[in-house]
């Protein structure tokens, strides 16, 4: 049995029982201090980096009764983001062990809040750390570091789940996750899910034996420019295309991207007008979220219209080339789009979605109102 003194995100009690699999309470724990280090914040602020410094004092928590197993499952969690323990003595005189970071690890000047941390990541950190531990035992630590931006952006999309506007006069059922197990993870993910769920006469399912491709959420918006009545358009090659052997692998699309960890779906599709098309939406008229395909993927789609001004010239080249966007940009006016989706040249199921909730909105827009 040993102790352990937290001082960063392991001080959240629920990232910790998952990181330790107790599936309880922690148990033995209690406030204490480390003198002679401080903790600053990483450059992202998303957890803290442990510095030697002779006059400050580290507050966190000291947890006893760690087992051999326990303490291998911290350091499967820890050892991916290039932390080592190292043997201290706490300001009661007690010994315990600390992570501590590595020469990679940088820190920023500033100390680390931690109730500022729990306000807005703690609940991303627990999803996240769900992910991460369930790759214990198959998967190396390096795998996991390297795949921990996508696990984040997942994590971050379960946050956005939990305050949906969705859902009204459907049955709120019992669901029994019987199994869940990740067949394939890599920018995307898929689980392989065994479910029992309640039934509309109240009794429960037989195990339901399901797929599901795992994304996180977009945002996707189409600029508008209520002045000369035009939209601008995307165009690029898509993977749904090329996987169903369509011959039209470039897709017309409205702007889109995903949402990152930390950031509302309307900050996302303002960064994305910028990176996409380089349009600046004076507003963003929030027009719905759905589900991309519920039987099958997670894909959920935060939708808008953003008005912004669509002048002669305004199209060409665009995208991040370091992720591999090659976009093309074309404006229109919006009754060709309307006669597009009228005629069922459109194949993009947001971009029809819309374009009919502008054709309903539009005098509005227009009209300033």
């Amino acid at each position: 049995m040993k102790s352990l003194f937290f001082y960063g995100t392991l001080r959240h009690v629920p990232l910790l029982d998952c990181v330790l699999g107790r599936g309880e309470s922690v148990g033995d724990f209690e406030a204490a201090e480390l003198p002679g280090y401080a903790a600053r914040a990483s450059l992202d602020g998303l957890y803290p980096v442990l510095i030697e410094a002779a006059d400050a004092v580290t507050e966190g928590v000291v947890v006893r009764g760690i087992t051999d197993d326990e303490l291998a499952r911290l350091n499967y969690y820890e050892g991916g983001f290039d932390y080592d323990l190292k043997s201290v003595r706490l300001s009661s005189g007690d010994e315990a062990r600390v992570y501590v970071p590595g020469q990679g690890v940088s820190a920023a000047e500033t100390l680390w809040d931690f109730d500022v941390w729990r306000a807005k990541w703690a609940d991303m950190t627990v999803w996240a750390a769900r992910e991460v531990m369930a790759g214990y035992g198959h998967l190396s630590p390096d795998e996991i570091a390297a795949r921990f931006p996508r696990i984040r952006a997942r994590a971050w999309s379960k946050v956005l789940a939990q305050s949906g506007r969705h859902g009204r006069d459907v049955l709120d059922g019992r669901v029994e996750i019987v199994s869940r197990q990740q067949g394939y993870v890599n920018f995307f993910a898929m689980e392989d899910v065994v479910l029992r769920h309640e039934t509309f006469d109240g009794g429960m399912s037989e195990p339901v034996d399901r797929g599901v491709f795992v994304s996180s959420d977009a945002a996707l918006v189409l600029p508008y420019d209520p002045v000369r009545d035009r939209v601008l358009l995307v165009e690029q090659i898509r993977m749904g295309p090329v996987g169903r052997d369509d011959p039209v692998r470039w897709q017309l699309e409205p702007v889109a991207g995903l949402v990152d960890p930390g950031e509302t779906p309307a900050d996302a599709a303002r960064r994305e007008g910028l990176e996409e098309a380089n349009l600046h939406f004076a507003v963003l008229e929030p027009v719905g979220e759905c589900y991309a395909s519920p039987g099958a993927t997670t894909d959920f789609f935060h939708m808008f219209v953003g008005l912004c001004d669509l002048p002669d010239g305004v199209a060409g080249i665009g995208g991040e080339v370091s992720e591999g966007e090659n976009i093309r940009s074309q404006v229109m006016e919006f009754e060709a789009l309307l006669a597009m989706a009228d005629d069922r040249y459109i194949a993009n199921a947001p971009l029809g979605m819309l374009t009919y909730w502008l054709h309903r909105h539009r005098d509005r827009l227009r009209s300033g109102s």
